[in-house]
């Protein structure tokens, strides 16, 4: 079966080879998996061997290290056995490999051996290996490229967590989605984990509630229920939740973080009546988070909200080493935008 490919806008103009989802690989006798994001560069590959084993069970995997390679090794995995099995090989580190391996990847390119699918792993960290990657994007040896683009934005993990409910046929409803994106904010893998988890346990619809009993414990220490509860001008509880972080092991850097996100949105939309559609779409967000965002700014003005943004961004300067007490530099934070309050000295 001919893979399913779409052809992505951003490398239109310096690819010549099929863009595959890392939802939906399929395998060619090159798949290069380019990007920093590990968690679906690891399901993409997972993807190929799956595909490739429910062809045939003989398939026969390797392992290779581009940054630690020994001369032959490529030639000497892919070439035929005495079965003739399938044969899937997966090169790691690319983005450092060695002369040795560049020689002999690019000179592969122009004879793939017959029955071999061979996946390229290149994080995309630094410009080595490009030579290879240029001939592979350019045809040579007729393979198939798998972007896993960072996933760093609340709107990108909230895609990330809904398409893999949509993935598994699971129903999730919205504020459990927000809830469990929210309480993950710091790792991807982890909440891929959650997903996954919550896909395997729960046998009906995935509630708001459910998301709790699961994860309730750190739903309440998140940085963003710090924020939430800052931003809503309840002090008492922002400082409850802030001691609960921290008695955590929270960092401070990725809680400032939140907070200084959550103010930025706020800004972004402060003052437009556009409805959210249309604001979404012009400032990059989603529906929701605008409209979240409306309800933040109630109880705010420009000039509290200006305040609170600077605020951020000296607490931002000082937990990341210009202050010898980044706790208190986070504490005077959230004290600032649930009073209201300047900042002080």
């Amino acid at each position: 079966m001919p893979p399913t490919a779409r052809r992505a806008p951003a490398k239109a103009a310096r690819s010549a080879i099929l863009q595959l989802s890392w939802r939906s690989p399929q395998p060619a006798p090159i798949v290069l998996v380019s990007g920093p994001e590990d968690v679906c560069a690891e399901r993409a590959i997972a993807g190929v061997r799956d595909y490739l084993r429910a062809e045939d069970p003989s398939l026969e995997v390797s392992d290779l290290r581009a940054d630690d390679y020994a001369a032959g090794s490529l030639l000497a995995v892919t070439s035929p056995s005495l079965f003739g099995e399938p044969r899937l090989v997966r090169v790691t580190g690319v983005e450092k490999c060695s002369d040795a391996f560049l020689s002999e990847a690019i000179s592969y390119l122009a004879m793939p051996q017959e029955g071999a699918t061979v996946v390229l792993r290149h994080t995309g960290a630094s410009v080595r290996g490009k030579k290879l990657l240029d001939a592979v994007r350019a045809g040579e040896g007729g393979g198939v490229e798998v972007a896993c683009p960072a996933i760093k934005r609340d709107s990108d993990r909230y895609d990330f967590a809904a398409g893999e409910f949509q993935a598994a046929r699971k129903r999730i409803a919205a504020p459990a989605l927000r809830t469990l994106v929210s309480a993950f904010a710091d790792d991807v893998t982890e909440l891929a984990a959650a997903c996954q988890q919550l896909i395997a346990d729960v046998p009906g619809d995935i509630t708001e509630q459910v998301v709790e009993r699961y994860y309730g414990g750190r739903v309440e220490t998140s940085a963003f229920t710090v924020a939430d509860t800052a931003i809503a001008g309840r002090y008492g509880d922002a400082l409850i939740a802030l001691r609960h972080a921290l008695a955590s092991s929270a960092d401070p850097v990725p809680m400032v973080a939140a907070i200084a996100l959550k103010l930025r949105t706020m800004a972004r939309v402060a003052g437009s009546r556009e409805p959210s559609a249309a604001l979404a779409a012009r400032v990059g967000l989603k529906d929701w988070q605008v409209d979240r965002a409306r309800r933040d700014l109630t109880g705010w003005n420009e000039a509290s909200l200006g305040m609170a943004i600077q605020a951020a961004a000296r607490a931002d300067a000082e937990v990341k080493g210009g202050s010898r007490d980044s706790v208190f530099s986070l504490e005077r934070l959230v004290t600032v935008i649930a009073t209201r309050a300047p900042y002080g000295g």
